[in-house]
């Protein structure tokens, strides 16, 4: 405890008042009474309850038998008096406590030598709590949103404490940044000395932002660590945790780390990469199946698809293009260290075999003619190996397109071909068939397109 200016005092001990500045008078004033001091008023009477100045200017207290007060609490337990009387004021007080078989207790007396109670009283730059006895309170105080030192100074800023009695078996989290239970936890109080708590909404965690970096604490003001759960104890919703590091500081942008132990059966692999945005909420998409173009998400120049748990997605997946899901394409987020959306030109394993895809710029599958071959959501369209040539009829609007291409995907432009049954196909500069066997073709419909292999269908 830091060095104070106080006066020890027992409350036994004796002192001799031939110094102390009281001057006996014959009839009004100060008299001094065997080892007593009385003050007679002018009609002769003894002064009782009552405060009297001496010479040198200090105060004095008169009890009810009119001898004045020596090393005790006077005037309804507001006031102390030392050993020669005089009022102590503007400074610590140190006393024997008769509460405990050892120890002392500190008060404190202001300018007018009233002992601060129930109230913050600044001194010598720091704020110290009196309780509703004067008594000086150190530890968990006012409902355990404050906290004062050893020395009685109230702590601001981040503090590692023993939490408040009520909450010592609480369980810790643990997880990806474990760290050692000893105990005790990280508290953070606001520069007027108040604990920062989460909201009052019957959550166990909430996620709090100080100084501009968001935490997780407990509803006593705990801070957490690893994946915790900002709604209760559990949740199905991985949006519902955050990961926060060993020093508090809640995880934002990638990282790869094991799920949340309660939702481990969710996924594939022991260790999954997740995307937490600057609030430190993982990044979620749709649930299988049910992914739409507006659920691609830009991140650092790349752009990805994350499913219901957080993790981004890989190969190829079935993206619906409109609000009703009545259309939709292909986009090929690659292999598993990839997990990104793909564009351009690429040999997909399908069924153990090699097959031709292209994304246009934008990633989606390409359906049509490019560069010659006929593809349909990305996937090349070729002919069955013993047909030579077929005709694939593609969606275009409320009709189709009917391409003639051969077993490698290549169409058939302005030029007629035979398939291996004999059946004739003449096309236009297109590749579209205009006659079958020299009959004029107007529309119909022929061999639907193949679609992609879907790796979440």
């Amino acid at each position: 405890m830091k060095k104070k200016n106080f006066a020890m005092v027992m409350l036994a001990a004796v002192m001799s008042f031939g110094t102390v500045g009281i001057t006996a008078f014959a009839a009004t004033g100060w008299a001094q009474e065997g080892s007593n001091w009385v003050y007679y008023n002018n009609n002769g009477s003894k002064v009782t309850n009552a405060w009297r100045q001496a010479q040198d200017g200090t105060w004095r207290y008169l009890e009810s038998s009119g001898v004045m007060a020596t090393n005790k609490w006077v005037d309804n337990d507001d006031y102390y008096v030392d050993a020669s009387g005089v009022m102590i004021a503007n400074r610590w007080l140190q006393v024997a406590n008769s509460r405990k078989t050892s120890g002392y207790d500190w008060y404190y007396f202001g300018n007018n030598g009233k002992c601060a109670k129930d109230k913050w009283v600044q001194i010598d730059g720091q704020y110290h709590y009196f309780g509703d006895s004067g008594v000086m309170e150190t530890g968990w105080i006012l409902d355990n949103m404050y906290y004062c030192d050893d020395a009685g100074a109230m702590v601001t800023g981040w503090k590692k404490l023993t939490p408040p009695e009520e909450y010592q078996d609480e369980e810790k989290h643990t997880g990806p940044f474990e760290t050692a239970n000893d105990g005790q936890y990280w508290y953070y109080f606001g520069t007027n000395g108040k604990k920062v708590v989460p909201n009052e909404n019957g959550t166990n965690v909430k996620q709090k932002k100080i100084n501009g970096t968001y935490y997780c604490l407990r509803e006593d003001g705990a801070l957490q660590t690893g994946w915790v759960c900002v709604t209760g104890d559990e949740s199905d919703s991985i949006e519902d945790y955050r990961l926060v590091d060993t020093d508090g500081k809640v995880r934002t942008g990638w990282y790869s780390t094991e799920p949340p132990e309660y939702l481990q059966g969710h996924y594939d692999h022991d260790v999954e990469w997740f995307y937490f945005n600057s609030k430190g909420v993982p990044e979620v998409g749709p649930s299988k199946g049910s992914a739409k173009s507006s659920d691609l998400k830009r991140i650092n120049g790349n752009t990805y698809l994350f499913n219901e748990y957080g993790v981004p997605v890989y190969g190829i997946q079935k993206v619906y293009t409109n609000s009703s899901e009545s259309e939709y394409t292909a986009y090929y987020f690659g292999t598993y260290a990839q997990s990104s959306m793909l564009k351009g030109k690429y040999n997909i394993t399908e069924g153990g075999v090699s097959w031709p895809y292209y994304f246009n710029s934008t990633g989606r599958g390409y359906t049509g003619v490019y560069d010659n071959y006929l593809y349909y959501m990305g996937k090349l369209q070729k002919a069955d190996s013993g047909s030579k040539y077929e005709v694939y009829s593609i969606p275009s609007g409320s009709s189709y397109k009917n391409y003639v291409v051969n077993t490698s995907g290549k169409i058939a432009k302005n030029t007629t071909v035979k398939d291996s049954n004999g059946v004739k196909y003449k096309t236009n500069s297109s590749g579209i068939l205009v006659k079958e066997d020299d009959e004029s073709v107007d529309g119909g419909s022929y061999r639907s397109p193949e679609e992609p292999e879907w790796d979440n269908d």
